[in-house]
Parts: structure tokens; C-alpha cells; sequence
């Protein structure tokens, strides 16, 4: 889409200028940047520090509802300026996957704002009836109507995609039910498995990288969660940092079969250039 070649030909300027030669970053937001609606200690400045050092990086998030304008307007609200084209969605992630899939395709959107909008400038028509695939994303305005008809169409054949798995956290007075537990009631009401477009799926953990415009030795993962950032980037390659500022601790670490090239308390611990950057 045009949207994303005027994208990555922005961040490909900035590889360009960049004196870490074709090095760049895919950095978590929540547990990251910030948690819940606080700035966590440090964050503003390491972003900073990223533009000022010409360091290419993107925000990779699994949060389907928000636009890349709406992530931007956040992070300004939190004192961190930052563009457009430096923001990739699941919902990103989704429109491309199934443009690729499906070109002109159709699709029955159980979500909002963000994945609504990446569809439809992926070219995927919205239906009521007879979609090629049904989708699931973050969101509290379907009903659960909504999910019977997406139960229906798929057990008639549409494919079922959800953007991402991540768990609710479990927290009383939480105001989302967790697009887990969403997926699960669909999963088993049908008899079909879901297929995942978000963190760790290797749909996004690549498409991000190439949106980015890095090869996969030139890109570091940065993240709090060892299921999601730490593990995709582990499977496809990449180079990963684990920060201990949102949820994983470090305790737990021994409990996974792999592990993160690097582990700080949180991003005002990273310097660079990075162990792996020198001689680039």
C-alpha cells in the first residue's frame, strides 16, 4: 500500500544516516514505555536518545484498537514525540497478512478503530455476510450476537483470525475481558483453531522488521514479556533485550527453554552502541 512505502522509505532515510550502520530496534510499548497510562522511569530519554542517535526503531504492539496516529498522540501525552512511521500494529499486521492472502478480499471484523481502519487501507472490504475471513481484535462493542454470526460463519467455512492471544491480566476491575479468553469461547464454539497474526507469530515479528527495512541481523527485539517479544524474536532470529518493568521477573527466567541476549531492570539501563553492534 502506498501508506507503507512512504513508511519505509522514511525509516529507510534514516538507516542511512544512522552511524550504527543498519542496526535497528522493534521496542515494546506497554511494560516498555509505560504502564497502564504512567511514563516508566527513563523512557522519554531513551527515545530520544534513539532520534538523536539516528537509530532506526519502530513500536511493535499487539493492541489492535489504536491507530498508528492514535499511538503517536499517547506517547505525546507522555512527552515522547515521535511519527507515525514509527508505530507497527497487530492490526497492521493483520491488513498486510490478509492482503497477501487474499487480495480485495472480504472480511467480518469483530474490533475497532485501529484494525478496522488497516483493513480498509489494505483493500479488505467489510462485511455482514458470507466473509472470507472473520477477525477478531481488541475491543468492548461487540455484543455477543456479534460473536454467534462470527460463529456461524465460521463453522459455514470463513477463516478465523485474531490478531493476537494475550492474556487478561487478571486484575479486578479490569475493563477488557482479553482477547484470549474472546478467542477461546469462539474456538470452542466452532471446532476451529485460530490463526494469530500478532506477537510471537512470525507474521508480524517479520513484517515488522521488514517495515522497518532491516534484515534479520540487524534487528533487536525489545520487550517485557518473555511469551511474547522475547520468544518471537528468539524464533526468528533476531537479537532480544528483556526489560524487568512491566511483567516477567527475573527469577522466572530459568523457567523457558531460551533466553534473551540481554536483561535490564528497564530501557534506562541500554546503552549503545549494543555488545553485538560493535564493528557494524
Amino acid at each position: 500500500m502506498l501508506i507503507e512505502q512512504e513508511n519505509i522509505k522514511f525509516v529507510h532515510k534514516q538507516i542511512k544516516s544512522t552511524k550504527y550502520m543498519k542496526q535497528g530496534l522493534l521496542i515494546d510499548m506497554d511494560g516498555v514505555i509505560y504502564s497502564g497510562e504512567e511514563l516508566i522511569f527513563g523512557a522519554d530519554k531513551f527515545i530520544k536518545n534513539l532520534i538523536d542517535e539516528d537509530i532506526p526503531f519502530a513500536f511493535m504492539t499487539n493492541n489492535s484498537q489504536r491507530t498508528a496516529l492514535e499511538v503517536v498522540r499517547k506517547l505525546k501525552g507522555l512527552g515522547i514525540k515521535v511519527e507515525e512511521s514509527h508505530v507497527y500494529t497487530s492490526a497492521m499486521a493483520t491488513g498486510k497478512f490478509l492482503s497477501d492472502q487474499s487480495p480485495n478480499g472480504t472480511a467480518y471484523v469483530l474490533g475497532e478503530g485501529g484494525l478496522l481502519s488497516s483493513l480498509h487501507d489494505y483493500g479488505i472490504t467489510l462485511v455482514n455476510t458470507d466473509p472470507e475471513f472473520v477477525v477478531l481484535g481488541e475491543g468492548r462493542n461487540f455484543t455477543l450476537e456479534m460473536v454467534q454470526r462470527a460463529v456461524d460463519m465460521i463453522l459455514a467455512g470463513a477463516k478465523f483470525i485474531t490478531t493476537n492471544r494475550d492474556p487478561s491480566p487478571k486484575k479486578p476491575g479490569w475493563n477488557n475481558l482479553g482477547i484470549a479468553a474472546t478467542t477461546a469461547m469462539i474456538e470452542e464454539a466452532t471446532g476451529r483453531k485460530a490463526f494469530v497474526t500478532g506477537k510471537p507469530s512470525p507474521v508480524m515479528m517479520r513484517s515488522a522488521r521488514k517495515f522497518l527495512g532491516l534484515e534479520t541481523s540487524e534487528t533487536t527485539v525489545i520487550g517485557d514479556t518473555m511469551e511474547t517479544d522475547i520468544q518471537g524474536g528468539v524464533q526468528m532470529g533476531y537479537k532480544t533485550i528483556l526489560v524487568l518493568s512491566g511483567i516477567s521477573s527475573k527469577d522466572r527466567l530459568g523457567h523457558y527453554a531460551f533466553k534473551p541476549d540481554m536483561v535490564a531492570s528497564s530501557v534506562d539501563e541500554i546503552k549503545f552502541p549494543l555488545a553485538w553492534w560493535e564493528g557494524k
